[in-house]
């Protein structure tokens, strides 16, 4: 039996999922988690409830969550040697986080708009230890190889940087942002600025442009 536990700040999106993992004979949710915070008290309770074993195979763990984002989870549990598999399910394209995530020590990286059967097959794989790429992830990882040389400015930007772009050129205001994130105003204007400087951009709008253009924003 593969164990998961769930960490997205959706309690609707967390629902879809374990819908989806609870028709697999193989695979039992055991817990769901909205934040960082929640997510670390369900972990040290199912730990203690194991006697020390750890509290599951695989973390299915949403990028975009309030405080520490997913990818900011990712680098903690890996610094922390944790056994535990991350498979990221993301509404984000792959040419967005994939790389960024796989780097930061997941086994895989799933849309949350592709086929659900999808999910469970990455959960199997990447409880076997393997990693879970789907082609388009492959030739991106291929291409990083083939060209190390960043081509894009957005490449540049820290994991919270390109949340941040992203979130301001989907339209979102900075207090919007700061709620979001749980962060305050001040911080959010913080990353606001060293994007344009990094990008060399002027505003806002040079910002969504850009976005747009290189797939970061729907238009």
């Amino acid at each position: 039996m593969i164990d998961v536990i769930l960490c997205d700040d959706h309690a609707l999106i967390r629902r879809g999922i374990r819908d989806t993992l609870s028709d697999a004979a193989d695979i039992r949710v055991v817990g769901e988690a909205g934040d960082y915070g929640e997510l670390r008290a369900l972990m040290r309770s199912l730990s203690q409830a194991g006697n020390g074993v750890q509290p599951c195979d695989v973390l299915v763990l949403d990028i975009n969550l309030p405080g520490r984002s997913g990818l900011d989870v990712l680098h903690v549990l890996k610094d922390e040697g944790t056994p535990m598999k991350v498979l990221v399910v993301s509404m984000y394209p792959e040419d967005q986080y994939a790389i960024r995530a796989l780097r930061a020590g997941a086994f895989g990286y799933v849309n949350k708009g592709g086929d659900p059967q999808l999910l469970v097959q990455a959960v199997r794989t990447v409880a076997q230890g393997r990693k879970y790429v789907t082609p388009e992830i492959a030739q991106m990882l291929v291409e990083s190889l083939t060209s190390p040389v960043s081509e894009h400015p957005h490449q540049k930007l820290s994991d919270r940087e390109l949340q941040t772009l992203v979130m301001i050129a989907s339209g979102k205001r900075l207090a919007d942002i700061a709620e979001d994130l749980r962060l305050s105003p001040k911080t959010v204007s913080v990353y606001r600025a060293r994007v344009l400087d990094k990008m060399q951009l002027a505003n806002n709008s040079e910002l969504t442009v850009y976005a747009i253009r290189n797939g970061l924003v729907g238009q």
